[in-house]
């Protein structure tokens, strides 16, 4: 398996650019073909006349909007002739939330952003990175709004704990590992129901290296109380990753999207790409 169609949600926010020029580099190097699917919130026209303000505000910033999607555009053509890289425009009307899951779901890798509360350009839609990863059915590359990514893939770190979310995301991860230098196989506190006289982590560490993939393999103690996302972050850290993968856990309950606490914990604090499967 490798990546050769690649989708990245592009818009009107200031890391638009960078996320676009990280998503050619990934398709220059797995030879992938670049869609770009730019999609914004729009609200429901009948919402501006129950806010006063509201109607004139969206009037001011629709012509901003479309000077950036205008010079979104060019560039991106731009700079896939630059790359040598086959790809595609396609800007849509539909909700963001909607429209990339739909088109994501015919890649084989889906590029999007971490949300940013410092900007409401990046506003595409509640929840939005949350709802991607779980309604896209295939493996999403999180870029973190807070840092300037310049490669990824050099050093994966795979969060494990045996469950079918980290089994997808290990799966769905081992064309970057096949072309990282090293891979770390990270545990905590041993995995789900394994017996403490095993190795933990060693059964998918072997897997990997059938994969022709440099693996190691590291178990890390936390206490009870302990944030396990943040233990997986400070490990990030500690061993210089420059990618995370991870699966991404989570359920619907009745009309409300419930993650999970380490889940949760990585979405808001990471410090470099995340790939998540749900």
């Amino acid at each position: 398996m490798t990546y050769k169609t690649i989708v990245v949600h592009l818009d009107t926010s200031e890391r638009a650019h960078p996320r676009l020029e990280f998503a050619l580099r990934l398709a220059k190097q797995f030879d992938a073909h670049l869609t770009g699917v730019f999609a914004v919130f729009t609200p429901d026209p009948r919402s501006l006349y129950v806010m006063a303000g509201t109607a004139e505000y969206y009037g001011t910033h629709e012509q901003l909007r479309a000077e950036r999607r205008g010079a979104l555009e060019r560039l991106f053509h731009a700079e896939l002739r630059r790359a040598g890289v086959a790809g595609e425009w396609i800007a849509v009307d539909a909700p963001a939330s909607l429209a990339v899951p739909q088109r994501g779901r015919c890649a084989d890798l889906i590029i999007a952003s971490q949300d940013d509360p410092h900007d409401p350009e990046s506003y595409v839609g509640d929840f939005f990175p949350e709802n991607l990863i779980m309604s896209a059915g295939r493996p999403v590359l999180l870029v973190p709004y807070a840092s300037n990514v310049t490669s990824s893939g050099a050093h994966v770190m795979v969060a494990w704990d045996g469950s079918r979310e980290a089994t997808r995301a290990v799966h769905d991860a081992l064309p970057f590992m096949r072309a990282a230098k090293n891979t770390t196989v990270v545990t905590v506190n041993g995995e789900r129901g394994e017996p403490r006289v095993r190795i933990p982590g060693a059964d998918i560490a072997t897997l990997i290296a059938r994969h022709g993939v440099n693996v190691e393999v590291k178990d890390i103690e936390v206490g009870r109380d302990a944030s396990i996302g943040d233990a997986l972050l400070s490990q990030v850290s500690a061993i210089g990753a420059d990618l995370l993968v991870t699966g991404a856990y989570g359920h619907a309950r009745w009309q409300q999207l419930v993650m999970g606490g380490a889940t949760r914990t990585i979405l808001r604090s990471m410090t470099v790409p995340v790939l998540m499967s749900h």
